[in-house]
Parts: structure tokens; sequence; C-alpha cells
């Protein structure tokens, strides 16, 4: 058994990943698989509407899944379709998650009357949403850093409102009872309707219910337009980014008398899905994905591309691999340390290659280098800080590379997850960061030397567990660990220079100046100081074994602090980054790593109390 046990979980894990990335299947008879592939433009980035589908769940309820009252599974093309097409019915569907106890009391709810006692529909608090933005509006005047825990919680839900408001708004008229019958009666009627009213302008006999007709319809196209979210209906010429809501085609549809294919396909849909007639809806459905595949292949194929990669969710399955590699890398201390160690670096190596391939996949939807923005940086910083794991044991078999790339792993993952509920992973780039080559050379290098700096501070963790807590750490398991981490410090201090210089070098080209002391410059200029004063620490013997570690570790509140502490302070030129939710995680995990320094800054007779109380 053991001796094929790390074969067998490695091939199970694999086994694991190639069913994620199956092509997703329909839930029904209703083509949705092929309406979710669907491109639009939203907020300057064409994209499948699958896209937008999770990224509004994500934002709303901080997950995709969408559950209804009677216990039916929606997925987030289906929920999209009723949110767009059948408006009265997506309002009873529970997907606005409210905690805070003063707003659930500001909104008349209960946590009871809420789904998993969080989440609940906007018809359940529709009546209170004036008061809602009331109280928004009063908590717009406060500074981010000095708002109240219930005015952010305001601020957030009403600013999700809007998206959902936006969202029901972008194809019809969320607030009118047949809004798809009328653009069927357009459909029909446009030609005679215009000749009526150009017989009224110019005051000859006509019937008056055809330019009175207009008149309505076009209101309400005129709203449409303003509020839209979704630009659906795309331009005539390939290479152009002028994207039409579906409100402005109708309305040049009117002045023009004729009626754009994508709003013709975008009504049948609509029609078909609030009928429930799936023949219809998927023929509807297939003959403008052909359409589409004509005009605009190369569009076609990336909308493709980002559909599948939504629905495997490769870095959720890396980060469960992780989980379970973490795992069986520490067990391996205790018991079978050759096939459950064995079995932990396949683990880590497989999620390592799923990693890869979704942050490859990134970088070929948005044609930049990896790392662009905050959840860019967490992915890349675990990927890197795994790679130099995968090295460490490759060369050393001794699972403490397994244990770290487990840990660093589902840990900056997870901060990726976190930092997705803000909205689109890839949004457009902010003109100053608009530069693949600068993004390519200074961003990923200094990104490599905020992973190498985590790492390095990690493995110290695990040298100050082991040695305090447990009986496992034996000498030439300790001089292991200190080559690691002292290795790792050497080239986290090579990446983290190089990259601070090129960053001077980009802030000449950009804003005129080398340096000019801005917050997140400090940042980096500490990180490369810190790891010298651990190198000539270590050389000048101010330090051993336990103090390099201790040293180590403080270097993770060091990084943490330069990649995000400098973002909340709100000033300085590359404040782009700021997340007020992340203030209270990042004093957590502050005062975690000044705990295991105490821990370590005990004397070994402590130490030695320590094992045998967890003992």
């Amino acid at each position: 058994m053991k001796k094929y046990f790390s074969a067998l979980v490695v091939l199970a894990a694999v086994v694991g990943v190639a069913v994620s990335l199956r092509s997703p299947r329909n839930p029904g008879e209703f083509d949705v698989v092929a309406f979710s592939r669907l491109p639009t433009l939203v907020n300057g980035r064409v994209k499948p509407l699958d896209t937008v589908a999770r990224t509004s769940l994500l934002m709303l309820q901080g997950r995709q899944r969408v559950t209804t009252a009677d216990g039916a599974s929606l997925t987030p093309a289906e929920w999209l379709l009723d949110m767009l097409y059948r408006p009265a019915t997506a309002n009873d569907y529970q997907v606005f998650e409210i905690v805070h106890p003063d707003v659930l009391a500001l909104l008349n709810l209960s946590a009871e009357d809420g789904a998993g006692k969080k989440r609940f529909s906007i018809h359940q608090f529709a009546k209170n949403l004036g008061e809602l933005d009331r109280q928004a509006k009063l908590a717009d005047d406060a500074e981010n850093a000095a708002r109240t825990p219930f005015q952010s919680a305001v601020i957030q839900l009403r600013d999700g409102v809007i998206l959902y408001q936006r969202l029901q708004n972008s194809l019809v008229d969320a607030s009118g009872d047949d809004f798809l019958g009328q653009l069927a009666k357009l459909e029909q009627t446009l030609p005679a309707a215009l000749q009526a009213l150009w017989a009224q302008r110019a005051g000859q006999p006509h019937d008056p219910a055809g330019p009175a007709f207009l008149l309505e319809i076009s209101k309400t196209l005129t709203s449409i337009e303003s509020f839209s979210y979704l630009r659906p209906i795309p331009p005539a010429k390939v290479d152009s980014v002028d994207w039409q809501t579906a409100g402005t085609a109708w309305s040049e549809a009117i002045a023009s008398g004729k009626i754009p294919a994508a709003a013709h396909a975008y009504a049948a849909l609509g029609r078909a899905w609030h009928d429930r007639d799936a023949i219809t809806f998927n023929e509807a459905v297939r003959s403008f994905r052909r359409s589409l595949d004509e005009q605009m292949p190369a569009t076609m194929r990336k909308c493709d591309v980002e559909a599948r990669f939504g629905s495997a969710e490769p870095f959720y399955t890396a980060m469960m691999l992780y989980v379970l590699a973490f795992l069986l890398a520490v067990f391996s201390w205790l018991k079978w340390p050759d096939a459950l160690g064995g079995a932990a670096f396949g683990l880590v190596a497989v999620a390592f290659v799923v990693a890869t391939a979704g942050i490859l996949t990134r970088m070929w939807l948005e044609a930049r280098p990896p790392v662009t923005n905050l959840y860019s940086s967490a992915l890349f910083v675990g990927w890197g800080a795994v790679a130099l794991c995968l090295v460490l044991e490759y060369f050393y078999r001794n699972a403490i590379g397994s244990v770290a790339a487990g840990l660093i792993g589902f840990a900056t993952l997870l901060i990726a997850h976190h930092l997705a509920l803000g909205g689109d992973t890839m949004e457009m780039m902010r003109a100053v960061l608009d530069s693949n080559f600068w993004l390519g050379t200074h961003v990923v290098t200094i990104t490599v030397g905020y992973a190498a700096t985590f790492l390095a501070g990690f493995l110290a963790l695990i040298y100050i567990v082991r040695g305090a807590l447990t009986s496992s750490l034996d000498k030439p398991t300790a001089d292991t660990l200190v080559r690691m981490i002292y290795g790792i410090v050497c080239f986290a201090t090579l990446f983290s220079f190089a990259g601070t210089v090129l960053g001077g070098i980009w802030a000449d080209q950009s804003w005129g100046r080398f340096w000019g002391w801005d917050p997140k410059e400090n940042g980096a200029l500490i990180i490369v100081v810190w790891n010298a004063i651990i190198l000539h620490a270590r050389w000048g013997g101010l330090v051993r074994q336990r103090g390099l570690a201790v040293l180590a570790v403080f270097g993770n509140i060091v990084t943490a602090w330069s990649w995000f502490g400098v973002n909340m302070l709100g000033v300085g030129l590359h404040s782009y980054g700021f997340t007020q939710a992340a203030f209270w995680w990042l004093t957590v995990f502050v005062a975690s790593q000044l705990a295991v320094i105490a821990i370590a800054a005990a004397p070994l007779a402590k130490w030695r109390s320590f094992r045998a109380t967890a003992a």
C-alpha cells in the first residue's frame, strides 16, 4: 500500500483536475451555455456574459451559486437570464448578503428570514430602499478610513443594489409589465409607425396611434440607455470599441427604420426565455452566435476561453490541492515519511501546474504580463513561492517545502478570492500602468521579491513551531531549515533590490523623478533594507539559528505592510489597491507573527516545557 500510495494520490488529483476542466453542460433544455458565451462590453472590457454573471454574484453575495426558495440550484447564466428577462422572478432570489445587525435593523429584516441567516432578496427590503439610500449618502461624506463598520456596510449594500438594478434594466424595462411585448409590436409596426410620424410632421392625414406608440416607447428606451450596465450590441466595425446599449440600438432603429440584428436577437431570446420556449431560445442563440462568429471570430474565441476558464475555477481547484498537500506533508513528519511526503510533493506539483495554467490563461485573455492589479499580485506571489518550494523539496525531500507550499499557496489564493469580491479581476489598466514592458520587468521582479521574503518567513514559522511545540526539530532538520531560510533570504534580497531600482527608472519615465519617498516606494525600500539586515546580522554573528528565524518572521510583517498596508493609507501615487476590509485581516496577521516571535524569544527551557505541554 505504501509503495503505490503516492502514485495513487497524484493520479486521483490529476483525474479530479481533468473532471473540473470538462466543458460545462446545460442544466436543462435551454442552451444557457451558448448564451453565457455571448460578448458584451462592461467597464471598457469585452467579456462573456458568463463573467458578468459570476462577478456580479460575487460582489452581491460572495459566491457564484444561487438557490431558489424551493431549493433548486441555478447556474450564474440562468440567474442572469432571469435578471434580464424575468426581473419579477429574480427579485425573489436571495442574493444580497447582509450581516451587519444595524443594517438588518435599518431594513426591518431578521437574520432568521435570510438564507443561511445572511442572504436576502431585494423583495424583502424593497420598501426600505429610500432609507438605505439616505444613510448611504450620509456615509459618503465620511473619508474611507473614518467610516464606521455600519457606514461601510450601508455603502456596500447601496452599491450592490445599484449594480443589481442597472443589470436588470440592461435589456428590458424592469418596472414595466410587458416591455418584451412592446418590442415585438415595435418590430412589426415600425415601418407603418414611422410613415405615420412623418405624415404627422408634414401635416398630412395619418393614424395617430403610431406616433403615440413611438413617443411612449422612446421614453422607456431613453431610460434603459442611461441606466444600462451592459453594452451588448457589437459595433459594425470589428476593431471599433463603440459597443451600444440595447436602449441606444432601439432608439437608433426608430430613427433609421432599421433594427440591428443583435437587438432583434436579444429581444427574441428574451421572449423565448420569458415564455419558457426552449426550442425558440436555442434556435435564436445559435443563429446569433453564428453571425457573431463571422463578424468577430477573435473576440468570440476569447469569450469562449474566458467562459470555460470561469466555469473550471482552476484557482479554487489549486487551493483545495494545496490544503490536502499541506495535511499530508504534516502527517508525514509523524508516520510514513516517504509515502505521505511523496504524495504531498506530487499534489503540490499538480496544484502548481493548475495555477500556472490559470495565470497563463489570464495573461492570454488580457494580453498582459502576469501581474496587473492587487488580485493578480496575490496569485503571482503564491505561484512564485510555491515554485521555490518545489525546488527546495526536490533537493531536500523532507516535506518542509511541501508544508510551506501548501500553506502559502492556500493563503495567497484565499486572499485572491476575497479580492475578487470587488468585481472584475481583469479590469482595464490605469494609464500610468499601461506598459507591458514595465509590468513585465519591475512589477514581476518586485513580486518575486515579495514571494521569496514570504517564503523565508514561513520557513521560519515552521522552524519555530516545530521547535517549540513538537520534538521533531532535531539538529539535522534545524540545520536544513536554517540553510533554506538563509538561501531564500539571499534570493529575496536580490529580486527586491533589482525590482526597486527598476521601479525608480519607471517612475522617472512616468513622473519625472527617480525617487520621491512615496509610501509604496518606502515599503519596497524597507523590504530591501530588512533583508539586508538579516544577512548582515547572520554574517556578523549577531544572530544564530533562532535569531535568524525571528528576523525572517518579522520579514512577513514588513512584506505584508509593503504589499497591502501602504495602499490603506490612501495617499501617494501608488494607492491604487485600497481595500478597507483588509485592515482587520492585516492586523490579525501581524498579531499572529508577533505571537510566534514571542514564542521564539522564550528561553530554551521554555521550548522544552512547550513541547511537554503539547505532548
